[in-house]
This record gives structure tokens, C-alpha cells and sequence, in this order.
């Protein structure tokens, strides 16, 4: 592929995804919001367009123009800087996220990815893993106890539940033998017996998906993993002292980063884009998209349904659970599966 085609075609999928991105989180909001509503036994959203549809418009251009107020106490520098960090991060890492076979356009083929590098895996885990400086940031330059508090949780989280992701992901790559997200989606193809598809949580990885799902939780902030943000003990946590579209920055990445453990997950436990496929040419190319929006979005609408159901531990569960729990089974999970690969 030419060097100008190869530079117009990244842009173009870059503007694509950047877009589709920035309304899957919108939608996740509405989506969360009219979920635990029809829990709770009430509507959610409704006035602002069908069903509540423009909502998200709405919010954002709340947001836009509300008063951006910056505490006199603060230290503005890194104050300003850590929404701006989290979010970056959390955009970034959907870079090496491909979610579909490639398509032919003018006789170029051109894969459904930003960037296809041997190592996206670890790339991802360095992305989402750097975005915890804007949390922690954000706690300490407020100079506000509650928020230095959700700041330090943050990051006592993520160094508990960071070791136990990466060793529940360490059985996948022992059996696909690649860090490539492509290769680990590739080595999930075909099925069973004729009718099981041969993806990693039916492949002797479902203990190996329910680390991944608890570390996950833990990692993004979300209940029952909340502490960072525990609003009957902290206020709001870190992000207490923000307002308008800084708070909105962190919100945007929070669910920027639900999406992206959506797509991991999906990646690495659920085939990725591999579905049923027929039909006209056309339909095959963009089929595989389809499939693999369905499973994220199903994994999404799973983080919500724990959000409306479980309440939140104690600070001492959190960590007892991490320590205790999930790194010996994390241990055990890889052991096991060497031993099966070798045998």
C-alpha cells in the first residue's frame, strides 16, 4: 500500500472511531440511566426526544455552558492537567483495538483497525494503566482531604487488581502464543464438536474471564468497586472539587474506559468478531463489525446490571478480595493451563 493511501486511510479511520467512540459513551450513559431505571421501577430518561434519546445532547450541552469554577486552594497546573490526562488515555487506547476483518476499497485492503501492532495487548494494559496518574492527580491538587482520599484509593486499586488482570490474560496468551490482538481473535476461530465455538472462556478460560471481569471492575471504578468516588464517605472522591467540562472529562473517560474493556473482553474470552456469516459480499464485510458491537455492547449492558444490583464493599473487602482472592486463583488459572497446553 502506498505511503499517502496508508496516511489518508489511518485518518480517516481515526475520525471514524473517534466519533463512534465519543457517542457509544453518550449512549452509555443513556443507556445506564434508562437500565437502572426499569431496575429501580422507574422510567429513567424520557422528555428530551423518543425514549429519551437526545438526552445526551442535552447533558453535553449542559455541560458546555455551565460555570467552570476553580477553587482558589488548588494547584491549578496539575488541577487543570488531570481531566485532561484521564482522557487522553482513555480515548488512546482504542487505537489498537481492531474490530473487524479488513475490506477491499479501490483494490487496498485495509484493515478494520487505527494501528495493527504485534504488541497491542501490552500496549492496551500501558494505556489504562497510565490513566490512574489522572485520577490521583486530580485528588491531590484539589488540596481537598476527601478528594486526596479518592485519589489514593484509586491507586491502591489499581496496583491490587493490575497484578491479577494481567495474570488472568497471561492464559489467553498462552494459548494463542501472540501479544497480537488479531492472532489472539484468529486462534478463536472454528468450533467444537461442530456447533461450540472455540473462543477462550469455552477453551478452558472461564475462570481466567471471571478474573478479568472482577479486575475490571476494580480497575474502571465501577461498583461494586466504587471507593474512589463513594459518595457517603468521600462527597464525590477525586473529582469533588470539579465542575462543568472537567467533570465531564472524567466521566467521558470512565465510560471511555468501560467500552474499552468491553472490547478487550471481547477480544480476548468471546471470539471477537467471529459470528454467524452469510449473505451477499457486502453483508460478510460489515458482518463481523455487527457481531462484535453486539457482544461489547452486551458486556456493557452487564457493568450496569452489577451497578443496579450489588452494593458497594468496604475499603477492607476491596483489598482482602484482590489479596487474598483473586491473585492465588489468578496463579492457580495460570499454572493450570501451562500444565494443559504442555500435556
Amino acid at each position: 500500500m502506498p505511503v499517502h493511501v496508508f496516511i489518508i486511510a489511518s485518518l480517516i479511520k481515526s475520525v471514524i472511531v473517534l466519533l463512534v467512540l465519543l457517542t457509544g459513551v453518550a449512549y452509555s450513559v443513556w443507556l445506564e440511566r434508562k437500565v437502572v431505571g426499569h431496575i429501580q421501577n422507574r422510567w429513567g430518561p424520557t422528555r428530551v426526544g423518543p425514549f429519551g434519546l437526545l438526552q445526551p445532547l442535552a447533558d453535553g450541552l449542559k455541560f458546555i455552558f455551565k460555570e467552570d469554577l476553580t477553587p482558589p486552594h488548588v494547584y491549578r497546573p496539575l488541577f487543570l492537567a488531570a481531566p485532561m490526562i484521564a482522557l487522553i488515555f482513555a480515548l488512546t487506547s482504542i487505537s489498537v483495538i481492531p474490530f473487524g476483518n479488513s475490506i477491499t476499497v479501490s483494490g487496498y485492503s485495509i484493515p478494520l483497525q487505527i494501528t495493527d501492532v504485534n504488541i497491542g495487548l501490552l500496549m492496551i494494559l500501558g494505556i489504562t494503566s497510565m490513566g490512574v496518574y489522572g485520577v490521583a492527580l486530580a485528588g491531590w491538587s484539589s488540596n481537598n482531604k476527601y478528594s486526596l482520599l479518592g485519589g489514593l484509593r484509586a491507586s491502591a486499586q489499581m496496583v491490587s487488581y493490575e497484578i491479577a488482570l494481567g495474570l488472568s490474560l497471561v492464559g489467553v496468551l498462552i494459548q494463542s502464543g501472540s501479544f497480537s490482538l488479531r492472532t489472539i481473535v484468529d486462534a478463536q476461530g472454528g468450533h467444537f464438536w461442530g456447533f461450540i465455538p472455540r473462543w477462550n472462556i469455552f477453551h478452558g478460560q472461564l475462570i481466567g474471564f471471571f478474573i478479568y471481569l472482577m479486575a475490571a471492575f476494580a480497575e474502571t471504578n465501577r461498583v461494586p468497586f466504587d471507593l474512589p468516588e463513594a459518595e457517603s464517605e468521600l462527597v464525590a472522591g477525586y473529582h469533588t472539587e470539579y465542575s462543568a467540562m472537567k467533570f465531564a472529562a472524567f466521566f467521558m473517560a470512565e465510560y471511555a474506559n468501560m467500552i474499552t474493556v468491553g472490547c478487550l473482553a471481547t477480544l480476548l474470552f468471546f471470539g471477537g468478531w467471529h459470528g454467524p456469516i452469510g449473505g451477499p459480499p457486502w453483508v460478510q464485510a460489515l458482518l463481523p463489525v455487527f457481531w462484535f458491537v453486539v457482544k461489547v455492547v452486551c458486556f456493557i449492558f452487564l457493568y450496569i446490571w452489577v451497578r443496579g444490583t450489588l452494593p458497594r464493599l468496604r475499603y477492607d473487602q476491596l483489598m482482602s478480595f484482590g489479596w487474598k482472592f483473586l491473585l492465588p486463583l489468578a496463579i492457580v488459572n495460570l499454572i493450570a493451563t501451562a500444565i494443559a497446553v504442555v500435556w
